[in-house]
């Protein structure tokens, strides 16, 4: 293989990388990926979205059996929890979908070499990498190179790692026991997905975080009405509120917070540091190359290439959201500009997704970054609570908003609070990606009952003729 000429070398088999890998084969080109996971997929299906999304649906099938089964009449004998199963299939969904990432690897003739790789330089027509296998290394030789190894958990100070006590979503997907009490540094998609997954399960769960609101990014009536919905289902927020402090205690941990000028202590005996996520670049030698950075991100052109032409960088390494999604589009992109083909990323409707119940989704400007702006607007929502199918499902906390223009109609920012808002996002991305109007949906059949029909009413809400509202 180290003499092999590929026509292109990805470092990393995550969403990015494995994508990027896929599309460019069907494209034509020899493609080799240096993974030094043993399984593919990174950080995402291994220990990121797919797992925590396996965990969430458990925890939510056991909270409904326990506390909702009753109403709709059916009754059982109060539902037991069995972790050690629950984990068990929440690896078994992580394997089926790794394993068939290494079929199409398989299938599309993508080489995967397993190890660490570092950048070396270049030679003749090409770029160099050197991968340390656990037989040794290897040197391979391409004509073009993509970084795509994704970000880590970023500690913070007072609480260092320890993969015990003080964990990172890695390991808090797989604990061996329920938390008695769960502190959770951070209150973004990462802290509220996994609070909400062992509060569920029985444990108190404390929520701290050093803003004066949880998803600062998000809409503000959104993240409201989430930490509104969070609270009732028991979990605790410390809002504005710093950890200066942590003494072990045992099998606990003594955690000294301070909120406008006062300190108290907690005692809990797991703490999950979900407080952000930095580029992973150690290693690879950037610095040697001269590969330029901003902001702690790798600079590229609209080509996705870096400041040394051959070295192209994407997802969690570049600008934007570390969203797998956002990856993943980058990495099609990628390839096929290579090609010479005209494809680009809309980053403007990059939807956002918290997987709490209710779900969180957005896609376009919030009300406070239009009136930051100094963009006219008119909104419209609808409640779940008038929508027929949402009232079956007994599913009725939250709503549809939607911002336009006041002269056009031409759709801004569309925010779901609500059941299933992950699935029904996509509907406000097509929409705002072809610059669709209220009129546009409004005018568009939703089969009826369905919880996409409150996406229909908000929009009819923009207009002040919604119909059952």
């Amino acid at each position: 293989m180290s003499e092999a000429m590929f026509d292109l070398i990805i470092i990393g088999g995550g969403p990015g990388g494995y994508v990027a890998a896929i599309r460019a084969a069907q494209l034509g080109m020899t493609v080799a990926v240096v993974e030094q996971r043993p399984t593919l997929g990174g950080v995402c299906l291994n220990e990121g979205c797919i797992p925590s999304k396996a965990l969430l649906d458990s925890s939510e099938l056991f909270a409904l059996a326990r506390d909702r089964f009753a109403g709709h009449g059916i009754e059982i004998a109060p539902p037991q929890l069995n972790l050690a199963r629950m984990l068990a299939r929440k690896n078994d969904v992580v394997k089926k979908l790794t394993d068939g990432i290494a079929f199409l690897f398989k299938k599309n003739g993508i080489a995967w070499v397993k190890g660490t790789a570092r950048l070396a330089g270049s030679r003749d027509d090409g770029r160099l990498v050197e991968v340390t296998t656990p037989d040794g290394g290897q040197t391979l030789h391409g004509r073009r190179v993509l970084l795509a190894t994704g970000s880590e958990a970023m500690p913070i100070p007072n609480l260092p790692f320890d993969g015990e006590l003080v964990v990172s979503a890695r390991e808090a997907l797989s604990f061996d026991r329920l938390p008695e009490h769960l502190l959770v540094v951070g209150a973004g998609y990462i802290g509220l997905e996994l609070g909400s997954v062992w509060r569920r399960l029985g444990s108190r769960v404390t929520v701290v975080e050093m803003l004066p609101r949880m998803l600062p990014n998000s809409d503000g009536q959104l993240a409201e009405a989430l930490m509104r919905s969070l609270k009732k289902q028991g979990l605790t927020f410390r809002l504005a509120t710093r950890v200066t402090g942590c003494e072990r205690d045992g099998a606990q941990a003594r955690v000294t917070i301070e909120s406008a000028g006062a300190t108290e202590q907690l005692v809990c005996d797991r703490i999950l540091v979900a407080a952000g996520r930095r580029p992973l670049t150690a290693g690879l030698g950037l610095e040697e190359l001269g590969i330029r950075l901003e902001g702690g991100r790798l600079a590229v052109d609209d080509n996705y290439q870096t400041s040394v032409p051959g070295i192209y960088a994407i997802g969690d390494l570049i600008k934007g959201p570390m969203l797998a999604h956002k990856a993943m589009e980058e990495g099609t992109v990628f390839a096929e500009r290579l090609v010479g083909q005209a494809s680009v990323v809309d980053y403007e409707y990059i939807p956002g997704i918290v997987y709490t119940w209710p779900e969180g989704a957005s896609v376009g400007k919030t009300e406070e970054q239009l009136k930051d702006a100094g963009i006219p607007y008119v909104a419209g929502s609808f409640p779940f609570m008038a929508n027929g199918r949402a009232k079956c499902m007994d599913e009725t906390e939250g709503f549809v908003k939607i911002l336009a223009r006041p002269e056009t109609g031409r759709v801004l920012g569309i925010h779901i609070l609500g059941p299933r808002a992950s699935e029904m996002i996509a509907e406000a991305v097509t929409v705002m990606t072809y610059g669709g109007s209220v009129e546009d949906i409004a005018m568009t059949f939703h089969a009826h009952p369905t919880l996409a029909e409150a996406v229909k009413e908000a929009a009819l809400a923009v207009e002040k003729r919604a119909i059952h509202a």
